[in-house]
């Protein structure tokens, strides 16, 4: 489909995109988003809590009173879980939280995902999104023009330059994401799309293999 786009003043353009059909607008998996979504947030646990077992813990060498004649129950260590000091029956221990995910999989929740902001008009394609200078306020003023700018928007570039990194990454409810590395998650955590044209011809290719 050919999708018009705008420029940063908030007008629209002559250019035309294709927006490949079997990309954008897709029927909408929403079992393999949540697969996505689900192992995209267990990849950004760190995993490093750790606690010490009783083997772990110092002290509890010798066996504190004899085994039989004192009355008490039977002790071997001073460290055993029941006691305090003792060490952590089921602590947690290192671990990763990754879940594997299939090519597939990962593909087709992309492609619904994008699909969704599509077939519900959340979104708008630029011509061209580079900053001349950093300054916050002329993104301010970008996203004023485009209609965004008290929405949860996610901005996908195809250029991640440096002058618009700096002059976004203050701005309340902006995401900022290069078209080669975002995640289902990142589009399905915003309200808005905004797009340059030059994503979008990668999208069409890199999304199709």
């Amino acid at each position: 489909m050919k999708v018009n786009t705008y420029n940063k003043s908030g007008k629209k353009t002559s250019t035309k995109v294709d927006m490949d059909n079997r990309v954008f607008k897709i029927e909408p998996n929403e079992h393999c988003i949540y697969l996505a979504v689900k192992s995209e947030l267990a990849a950004k646990r760190q995993g490093t809590s750790s606690s010490k077992t009783r083997s772990e813990v110092s002290g509890g060498g010798r066996k504190p009173y004899k085994q039989k004649g004192t009355g008490n129950a039977r002790v071997g260590s001073t460290r055993n879980p029941a006691r305090v000091h003792g060490g952590s029956a089921f602590g947690p221990k290192p671990r990763t939280y990754s879940l594997k995910l299939n090519k597939k999989v990962r593909t087709l929740a992309r492609k619904s995902a994008l699909s969704i902001k599509v077939l519900k008009d959340s979104y708008k394609v630029l011509n061209d999104f580079s900053m001349d200078k950093i300054k916050t306020k002329d993104f301010l003023t970008v996203l004023e023009n485009l209609e965004v700018k008290n929405i949860k928007t996610l901005v996908i570039t195809d250029s991640f330059e440096n002058n618009l990194f700096l002059s976004s990454r203050n701005v309340k409810n902006v995401n900022l994401v290069n078209v080669k590395s975002f995640s289902t998650y990142d589009v399905m955590n915003s309200n808005f799309l905004l797009i340059d044209k030059s994503s979008v011809d990668f999208l069409n290719k890199s999304l199709m293999k």
